[in-house]
């Protein structure tokens, strides 16, 4: 299995080399050069097995045994989920009105995040240990990735991770299950601006490509393919869970619901699709609406501001991943995606060619929620059911209610939960209901912080590189 960018630049990698690279280097991200197709029989095995047995299966098809023998891989991700508090790791919740809830926040972040860079973790300590190398991670989050990330490799002995997470603007919690993670490899920086302002600095340190080389820097936002992969099995065990029966043919279609920022999930649930999962897709976003309004009128624009919402990880004007989306759909076609993603870049302005928009709006549904909407939707989850949902797991649910409420039959339907509500106490009080917050994140509150402030005017960007060439030095000793 070979890596190819996007934009049809690079040279093919191996999953080794797409994995250490994040963006390949003509500025592209790596997608399988194919993608294989499952027939009905292997579904029908693939069905029965667990969530961890699934992601193995999985990854043993885009991993060559030659990279991660099956016996290796089978280990590493048998300890990436040893941390999990459920003990099948992910769980379906159903509920009234046909509402199908996949939890998928039993990590120890509790957010599903910690699903894809645990497994990550794990990779790039298995390669690091094998060539006896050192990397810097350097992340941006808007709210769940860093702190997901920096679970996945603290204490790692080669690698040092630094995390720049925007000061405020995440969620109390969130900020903590950063900040009080003191551990020698875990650099983290309190910056004062939104998610799509911090990833600027981190672009710049990536473009100097001889810095990046230098210092053996890496990213783990979503853009990492590892990511993506693993990603790719919440698609199939929603289906498995919710699929009436194995044994129609052909088999039924179920549809999975993905509350979106960066497009992540959703090109997984794309590249699922294409491997023969019978899904139908919904993307669902906040009043960041730029996936919502590509989908219904292909246009790829940014909107001038990014708007603070109560689903604050999903306050993201640039999703990324939707790249891999458009390479897909248009059939791989490097050299459109090459010219559609540098305009872009740009000119931060795109219409979708009318074929490509046509097949991403057939392959894709979409819902726009606004705050009221995502207070409304966990007050009625609450009432009929006695279950709180965080507010993106209620961006997604408001997509279930409003196809309720039109009366049309509808397929069945599984909602991906992509946090636990205990993480969005304000959310959870402003909907009048009672937050429900567990012990270990009581304690956050009364543990000892350590961060160093970005300040607004100041250059980000060199502030960033100090510290990088600092932690170099650091290892090469006096």
């Amino acid at each position: 299995m070979r890596y190819v960018s996007t934009r049809g630049g690079s040279p093919s990698v191996d999953f080794e080399g797409a994995l250490f690279s994040g963006y390949a280097p003509d500025g592209g991200l790596y997608m399988p050069e194919e993608i294989p197709k499952l027939d009905r029989e292997t579904l029908k095995q693939w069905s029965t097995l667990s969530y961890p047995d699934l992601v193995i299966e999985l990854c043993s098809l885009f991993i060559d045994p030659e990279l991660i023998p099956k016996k290796d891989l089978k280990g590493l991700i048998d300890r990436a989920f040893s941390r999990f508090r459920h003990r099948d790791v992910v769980h379906l919740s159903r509920m009234k009105n046909g509402l199908n809830v996949l939890e998928l926040w039993h990590g120890v972040t509790y957010a599903f995040k910690d699903l894809s860079l645990s497994c990550t973790g794990q990779f790039l300590q298995y390669f690091l240990e094998k060539r006896q190398k050192h990397v810097t991670i350097v992340v941006g989050t808007s709210g769940d990735t860093g702190s997901s990330a920096i679970e996945s490799v603290r204490g790692a002995k080669n690698m040092d991770i630094i995390v720049l997470l925007p000061q405020g603007r995440c969620s109390k919690i969130q900020e903590l299950q950063m900040t009080t993670v003191i551990e020698e490899n875990v650099h983290v920086f309190g910056v004062d601006g939104n998610s799509d302002e911090l990833d600027e600095p981190i672009k710049d340190v990536f473009a100097d490509v001889a810095f990046a080389k230098k210092h053996n820097l890496m990213s783990l936002n979503s853009i990492n393919w590892s990511r993506v992969l693993v990603q790719m099995a919440h698609h199939f065990f929603a289906y498995f869970q919710c699929v009436p029966s194995m044994d129609i043919c052909p088999l039924p279609p179920v549809e999975v619901v993905v509350p979106t920022g960066a497009a992540g999930n959703l090109a997984a649930g794309c590249i699922a699709r294409e491997m023969g999962l019978p899904i139908r897709l919904a993307a669902v976003v906040n009043q960041n609406d730029i996936i919502h309004r590509t989908i219904q009128k292909g246009d790829f624009s940014l909107s001038g501001i990014t708007r603070p919402t109560l689903a604050s990880a999903m306050d993201i004007q640039v999703p990324y991943n939707m790249e891999r989306i458009f390479w897909l759909l248009s059939g791989s076609d490097s050299g459109l995606l090459r010219a559609l993603m540098e305009q872009f870049d740009r000119t931060k302005k795109l219409c979708l060619p009318r074929k490509l928009h046509a097949k991403v709006s057939e392959t894709i549904s979409s819902l726009s929620a606004s705050d009221e909407d995502v207070i409304q939707t966990m007050q009625r989850c609450w009432e009929e059911n006695h279950y709180l949902l965080c507010p993106h797991s209620a961006v997604a649910v408001s997509y279930h209610y409003q196809q309720l409420a039109s009366g049309q039959p509808s397929l069945p339907r599984c909602c991906l939960a992509p946090a636990s509500s205990a993480k969005f106490q304000d959310a959870v009080l402003q909907a009048r209901l009672v937050p429900e917050i567990p012990r270990d994140i009581q304690a956050l509150e009364h543990m000892k912080t350590r961060y160093a402030p970005l300040r607004r005017g100041e250059d980000w960007t060199q502030q960033l590189r100090n510290k990088i060439e600092d932690l170099s030095q650091q290892r090469r000793g006096p």
